[in-house]
This record gives structure tokens, sequence and C-alpha cells, in this order.
């Protein structure tokens, strides 16, 4: 399936009754120095007050998700040492916990035997991939909706097995 219109994530995560699970394999994601977030938790060396109000949608969508019984599940693939971009979305991670979404670490090295997908994606109930495409440099590029059962069953097969390997958030130190 490969639509023209990718439906806006807020859609996706509403029809989802069960499970959305996230695979993350980038260091970066294309965040601009000059982003405000980014460059708060530079001066401060965390995640201050206006960083967390300006996830309020975010976070509000993971606690009415997570509140009509959907479980969130995200995993992160990271090298190591970690670069910048990885020391603040750690840093920023508690926000997403707190909010009801469970998220693990698995630095790379011990993905190394691991089959994974060549993209980051979002699985919603184990029926429909949202694929994620980004630019060498981090910048986004496109989404790409998918519902072959083959392709399904290997993404959710990679995901649980990066999931059974990482360190629960809480955990993991960067």
């Amino acid at each position: 399936m490969k639509p023209s219109v990718v439906p806006p994530f807020s859609e996706l995560i509403a029809g989802c009754q069960r499970s959305a699970v996230h695979l993350e394999l980038r260091d970066s994601y294309g965040i601009a120095a000059e982003d405000e977030d980014f460059a708060e938790w530079r001066k401060l060396g965390e995640i201050g007050p206006a960083s967390a109000e300006r996830s309020r949608d975010w976070l509000d969508l993971v606690r009415q998700t997570t509140a009509r019984g959907v479980v969130m599940r995200r995993a992160r693939i990271v090298s190591v040492p970690v670069s910048e971009y990885i020391r603040y979305e750690h840093a920023s991670t508690f926000l997403n916990v707190e909010a009801g979404e469970l998220i693990r670490w698995l630095p790379r090295p011990e993905a190394a035997t691991l089959a994974l997908p060549g993209a980051d994606f979002w699985l919603f109930d184990d029926r429909l991939i949202r694929f994620g495409h980004f630019a060498g440099d981090g910048a986004f590029v496109s989404h790409e909706l998918n519902d072959d059962p083959e392709v399904i069953k290997m993404c959710a097969d990679a995901f649980e097995s990066v999931w059974d390997r990482s360190t629960p958030h809480e955990e993991y130190t960067v």
C-alpha cells in the first residue's frame, strides 16, 4: 500500500486499539542548533519547563492513547559513544515515559546480529506500518504506509528482537 497522501500520525494512532510500536535507527534527526528545545538543553544541561510545554501536544496524545488501553513502545538503536542529539533525546525521554510510553535503548553493537529494516517505522496493531525516510543529514524526507503481511511480520519480528535485547530507559545511561 503506497497512498499518495499519508494520513497524519494523530489519525493513524486514533485507529489503534492494542499497540503502537516505534523503532528508531538514527543517531540524529535533522535538528538545527537553533531549535529552541535543543538550545535550551545545551544551555541548561537538562530539559527545561519551556521545552516540556512545547512537547505538550505529543505528550497529551501519548496520555490519551495509553488511557484507551493502547500499549505504546519505542526502541532506539544508538551508536556508542552516543551523539549529542541522542544525549539530548535521552534527557527528554522521561517526559514520554511519564506520559505512558515505554522506551528502551539498544547500543548498536548489540544489534549487529539482528535482521532490521532499512528505515524507522511505526507499527500499528500489527496491521499497518508507517515508514519514516530521512536524508543523510537527518532531515525528514517522507512517510510511506505499508500493509503487506510479510513486511509487517518482518518489522514486528525486528522490533521484538530489539525490545528483548534492549535496556529500559530508567536503567540506561548515556
